[in-house]
């Protein structure tokens, strides 16, 4: 503990203000001590608004592509990070490390370390799942609202999903899926083609997908909680749901889910129903990754979904 401010010494001290006392979130960028290894963060703006802190997908990705994002730093001040064994955090080789309750511990450390009493929290894809375990399991105070991203909740209803809009794939390449999957030769360059047809579609809405060169995916990570594809779940997240305790959640809630999202609008819509007075955002014209298929309609939906829950 740094004695003088009481802050870890992996943050870095350039992000707050001069006078420890004051604790103010600047823009800046560092590491944070949290169970397993370090993480990257980053923060984007100084508005006087309460911030937003982002939790991005995966399990194993990064949190590059909420890039588009940062222009909501013009009224607050916009956190993103790479959780453990992404992006530019760091990447332990230790098997046991994958698991959300880990992460769960990683998210709590993150916004104990950069003082963030009261924020935001939006969680997208998995890491829906991630900040629907750490509400209910955790119960925090501060949290101003929440925002739920074509949010895994439940893989049961992923995974029907997924079986819905593989049905819109050739049936060649369905019946190829099918064979790879029962075989176990998911790792097969026909397997891999296929699941690009499938992310073609509904992962990224309009084409070319992007590349984010900083953020590669770690397959260990990957592979070990969910599986070899977005569609085929193995992992330790096989049999996850919380979609019994989003009662639980009395948080103003925004659900926003791409029209042609990999979490279907209906299911997206049924959880909506779960938490009373939550509302629901569709982005026409957006896949999975709306945020960079529609970046100007989702940050617009975002701001003004914020800017009702901070004039409360």
């Amino acid at each position: 503990m740094n004695a003088r401010c009481g802050l870890t010494a992996a943050v870095v001290v350039a992000v707050f203000g001069a006078a420890c006392g004051r604790e103010a979130l600047q823009p800046g960028e560092g590491f944070v001590s949290v169970p397993g290894g370090r993480v990257w963060y980053r923060v984007v703006g100084s508005g006087p608004r309460t911030p937003l802190l982002l939790v991005h997908g995966g399990p194993g990705a990064g949190s590059c592509y909420f890039s588009a994002l940062a222009r909501l730093s013009d009224e607050r001040p916009v956190i993103v990070y790479d959780q453990l064994g992404s992006g530019r955090s760091d990447h332990p080789s230790d098997p046991s490390l994958w698991r959300i309750d880990r992460f769960v511990d990683e998210l709590a450390a993150l916004r104990t370390a950069l003082k963030l009493d009261r924020v935001h929290l939006l969680g997208h894809s998995w890491g829906g799942a991630l900040v629907a375990e750490y509400l209910v399991q955790r119960k925090p105070t501060g949290i101003a609202s929440v925002m739920f991203a074509g949010p895994l909740l439940s893989t049961p209803r992923w995974i029907a999903d997924a079986n819905v809009l593989l049905t819109e794939l050739p049936d060649t390449v369905q019946q190829s899926i099918t064979r790879h999957e029962r075989e176990g030769t998911t790792n097969s360059p026909e397997y891999r083609e296929a699941t690009e047809l499938f992310y073609s579609r509904f992962l990224y809405h309009h084409q070319p997908a992007p590349s984010f060169p900083e953020c590669p995916l770690n397959e260990a990570v990957y592979q070990q909680m969910w599986g070899p594809s977005e569609f085929h779940a193995t992992g330790n997240l096989k049999e996850f749901d919380r979609v019994s305790r989003l009662s639980e959640i009395h948080e103003p809630v925004l659900f926003i889910v791409g029209r042609f999202d990999e979490a279907r609008v209906q299911t997206v819509t049924d959880f909506q129903t779960l938490i009373p007075g939550s509302k629901l955002e569709v982005v026409e014209g957006a896949g999975h990754m709306a945020m960079v298929d529609e970046p100007e309609r989702y940050t617009q939906a975002l701001r003004d979904f914020l800017q009702q829950v901070d004039a409360k």
